[in-house]
C-alpha cells in the first residue's frame, strides 16, 4: 500500500524562489517561451537589458520582451499558502510605501496597495483560530431527503470548538476519544462530507483542499467503528471455536493424543462396539506398551482398563476370564 509522506518547505523551495533575488516569488510572472518563473518587478528590470530567459538563455522576443510574459496567479496562491507569513508581510510593506507615497496610491488594485485581509484572499496562518464544527455521521441521512425532526436531532447533536489551524486531525480524535469514553476497541474517523481525512491533516490543509469560504464553522463530521485488527482476530477464534464444535468427541480425543508426551490413548476416550475391531487412528499410530507395537484384540470385549502407568501390563476380561498382556 502506498504510503502518503509530508514534504518539506525546504523541498520546494528551488520551484517557489526567484533565481534574480534569491527569494519567494512576489508578482509570479512567468515567461510564456520557457513557462521560468520570476518576480515581475525582478524579470522586468532584467528584460530591459537582455531579451533572453535567464535560466535557458531562449528568447523572449525580438524587440519587446515584455510582450511574452504573463502574470501566474496560480503560482503565486500557492507561493502564498505554503510559506507562512509571506501573504501578511507583503500587505504590510505595500501599505508602508503608499503611505510615505500616497499620490501613487491611486493606482492599481487593492492588493497592489496591500489593503486585502487575509480573509478575503483564504490565507490561513498556523496560529489562527479556525471555528469548526462536529457532529456525529449518520449514513442513514445521505439518501432522501431529511425531516425536520432528523434536523433538530442534527442541530443539537452539534458541538463548536475553536481549535489553533496548525491542530491535525490526530488530535481531534484523540480529543473525541477521551471527550466521549470510547474504548480501544473501536476507531474513531473524523470526516468531511462522507470523506475520511488523513491523521496528518492539519485543519488548515482540510480548509486549503476542501475549499472552505469561511462562511460559517468548519463542518467536520466523526463515526465510531470496530477497530478492523481485533475484528479480524475475534472472527479467526470464532471460527477455530466452530470448527472444534463440529469435530465432536473425535477432534476433541485427538487433540488429547497429540498433547500426551507418549501419544497414549487416554482412558476417557470412547471404546469400540463389541462387534466391531478396534483400530487406531491412523494420525497417531497404533498403542505403544513397554516399547512394543500391539494391536487390540478383534475378539469382542466386554471390559477394557487401562492403568495409569504406561509400564504396568493391561488387564482384560474375556468371557469371565481374566488375562494379563505384558
Amino acid at each position: 500500500m502506498h504510503r502518503t509522506t509530508r514534504i518539506k518547505i525546504t523541498e520546494l523551495n528551488p520551484h517557489l524562489m526567484c533565481v534574480l533575488c534569491g527569494g519567494y516569488f512576489i508578482d509570479a510572472t512567468t515567461i510564456i517561451e520557457c513557462l521560468h518563473s520570476f518576480c515581475k518587478m525582478c524579470i522586468v528590470r532584467y528584460l530591459e537589458t537582455s531579451k533572453y530567459c535567464p535560466i535557458c538563455d531562449v528568447q523572449v522576443h525580438k524587440t519587446k520582451p515584455l510582450l511574452n510574459i504573463r502574470s501566474d496567479k496560480t503560482l503565486q496562491d500557492i507561493v502564498y499558502k505554503l510559506v507562512p507569513g509571506l501573504f501578511k508581510n507583503e500587505m504590510k510593506r505595500r501599505r508602508d510605501f503608499y503611505a510615505e507615497h500616497p499620490v501613487d496610491a491611486s493606482n492599481g488594485s487593492n492588493e497592489d496597495r496591500g489593503e486585502v485581509a487575509d480573509e478575503d484572499k483564504r490565507i490561513i496562518t498556523d496560529d489562527e483560530i479556525i471555528s469548526l464544527s462536529i457532529e456525529f455521521f449518520d449514513q442513514s441521512r445521505l439518501g432522501g431527503g431529511v425531516e425536520d425532526k432528523h434536523t433538530k436531532d442534527q442541530v443539537a447533536n452539534k458541538r463548536y470548538l475553536q481549535c489553533p489551524a496548525a491542530m491535525t486531525v490526530m488530535h481531534l480524535r484523540k480529543f473525541l476519544r477521551s471527550k466521549m469514553d470510547i474504548p480501544n476497541a473501536y476507531q474513531v474517523e473524523v470526516m468531511y462530507e462522507d470523506e475520511p481525512l488523513k491523521d496528518y491533516y492539519t485543519l488548515m490543509d482540510i480548509a486549503y483542499i476542501y475549499t472552505w469560504r469561511r462562511n460559517g464553522p468548519l463542518p467536520l463530521k466523526y463515526r465510531v467503528r470496530p477497530n478492523c485488527k481485533k475484528m479480524k482476530v475475534s472472527h479467526a477464534q470464532q471460527e477455530g471455536q466452530n470448527s472444534a464444535g463440529r469435530s465432536g468427541p473425535e477432534s476433541d480425543s485427538a487433540s488429547e493424543k497429540a498433547g500426551s508426551p507418549a501419544g497414549a490413548q487416554s482412558t476417557s476416550s470412547s471404546l469400540p462396539s463389541p462387534g466391531t475391531p478396534a483400530q487406531s487412528p491412523p494420525a497417531h499410530g497404533p498403542n505403544n506398551v513397554n516399547g512394543t507395537p500391539t494391536t487390540a484384540p478383534q475378539t469382542p470385549s466386554r471390559s477394557f482398563t487401562q492403568f495409569g502407568s504406561s509400564n504396568k501390563p493391561r488387564k482384560v476380561s474375556l468371557n469371565g476370564s481374566s488375562t494379563s498382556s505384558g
